[in-house]
């Protein structure tokens, strides 16, 4: 049934009073957790509908979650930087006809750390691909988030992978950082730590400094992993960025082993940057179709540049042009869509070092090609340039052009001449070719607009857009 379940499970019977779920104020035993869950699911048996999720990080978000494991019923979690209409429009696609969020009357669902309120939608019924447990929405390129269906098994492989990966014994205490309502958080963070025995501890976004995702205070983020006593995190590369700087000014002591980054590319010297700021941070790399991780480097065996080894469930190889395919069968398909092939393509590019661990380059069809033939992938440029502390923001550009030049959203208080010799240092890690010879001030990319995703990454076709950026310049 679930390989999660039944872990919890044993837990209540052969140590029911150990604790796997905190919160700031409150605890769960395992027992207590499995009896909770328990009750919850007995309310959502009979219909086998999908139910849209739209909570708040904290106990009640997991309940929830592990409740919708036991009843049968799919989940379609809802991220809080959705908008409104992009909400609708994942109930609406999945057939989600009930949606669960906070409550606040006296009749909704008591359950630890809050209230639960169901609200039926009246989205039409929809045939999912058999075996679906898990709705989750990208939000892509486009304002319209693509449903990708995944089955229990498929999501707890890759959880079951990263235990074998990392080692048991280095189960601690997990602190949700990203919202639990992304699946990297959900099956690497919440799946692993019940798997491996640890302990889960839900804080809300807010408590965690998260309360807007894209102005976070890092520093109440890191005062916060301290004062618990966090020993992992999952972070996208922008939320290291800030961590570091962070760390670099309150100096905390923290009990941190693993800080597990991915969602972008990150540069070798931001890595090189956390590891001077004491903060253990190693890269992986994964996507929604693989249920959110492909690759990882461990503590014991990272290297800057790569992403670590495929993990042991997972057949990674690498098309003539280099795009990186998946397989077998990472996920069951789209919604509405097709069943999903033995191999998954991933729209990747990437290459093996000598060791087997994998390296990313760029998207294949963000791949530029500048005037003098030279192919260069503009994430790999960008993540040098996000290294530098005084940039916040950048998009490359340069097809079909002589040189490269790039859009800057520069720090606030950070004068022009600062980026200059930000630029100049990134460029002095990057060969001939690569180098950003030109740069434009631009406002700071707007989530609103559609102008960055969730973890960071400029929507290239908004952006363009948004600031009149000709054909031969294209990103």
């Amino acid at each position: 049934m679930s390989a999660v379940l039944d872990a919890l499970t044993l837990r209540a019977r052969v140590t029911p009073g150990d604790v796997v779920l905190t919160w700031n104020d409150g605890a769960l035993t395992a027992a207590e957790l499995m009896t909770e869950v328990s009750c919850l699911a007995a309310r959502l048996f009979g219909d086998l509908s999908p139910v849209g999720v739209a909570l708040d990080n904290g106990p009640a978000w997991v309940i929830a979650d592990l409740a919708l494991i036991l009843s049968g019923r799919p989940s379609v979690p809802i991220p809080p930087f959705f908008t409104p209409s992009q909400r609708d429009h994942a109930l609406a696609d999945a057939g989600a006809r009930l949606l669960i969020t906070a409550g606040d009357a006296d009749d909704d669902v008591v359950l630890p750390g809050g209230r639960l309120r169901f609200a039926k939608t009246g989205a039409a019924g929809r045939l999912l691909h058999p075996g679906t447990a898990k709705i989750t929405y990208t939000s892509g390129s486009t304002g319209a988030p693509k449903g990708v269906c995944l089955s229990q098994a498929q999501m707890e492989a890759v959880a079951a992978s990263l235990v074998t990966v990392l080692g048991q014994d280095r189960a601690g205490l997990h602190m949700p950082v990203l919202p639990l309502a992304v699946l990297l958080e959900n099956v690497a963070g919440l799946y692993v730590t019940f798997l491996a025995g640890g302990r889960y501890h839900a804080v809300s976004l807010s408590e965690a400094g998260m309360g807007d995702a894209f102005r976070p205070d890092f520093a109440k983020l890191l005062t916060t992993v301290a004062q618990a006593g966090a020993t992992t995190l999952i972070l996208v590369p922008e939320l290291l960025r800030g961590l570091i700087a962070a760390q670099a000014t309150l100096r905390l002591d923290h009990g941190l082993e693993m800080i597990a980054v991915g969602g972008a590319r990150v540069s070798p010297a931001l890595l090189n940057a956390a590891s001077a700021a004491g903060l253990p941070v190693v890269e992986g790399y994964g996507l929604s179709e693989c249920a959110s991780v492909v690759a990882l480097n461990t503590p014991d065996d990272a290297r800057p540049g790569t992403v670590g080894r495929p993990l042991p469930h997972l057949q990674v190889a690498l098309a003539p042009d280099g795009e990186i395919l998946v397989s077998p069968h990472p996920f069951l398909g789209y919604v509405g869509g097709e069943a999903a092939s033995h191999t998954l393509g991933t729209g990747d590019i990437g290459a093996f070092d000598g060791e087997g661990r994998l390296r990313i380059e760029g998207r294949k069809g963000n791949i530029l090609i500048t005037a003098f033939g030279r192919n260069v992938a503009p994430e790999w440029v960008e993540s040098e340039l996000l290294a530098e502390p005084h940039i916040l923001q950048a998009m490359v550009l340069g097809e079909a052009e002589a040189a490269l030049s790039a859009l800057i959203v520069p720090m606030p208080g950070v004068d022009p001449a600062q980026v200059d010799a930000a630029v100049a240092r990134a460029n002095g890690r990057l060969p001939d070719y690569a180098r950003v010879e030109a740069w434009r001030p631009v406002p700071p990319f707007d989530p609103a607009a559609g102008q960055v995703t969730a973890n960071g990454r400029p929507r290239r076709d908004a952006l363009r857009r948004a600031h009149a950026i000709p054909p031969s310049q294209n990103a």
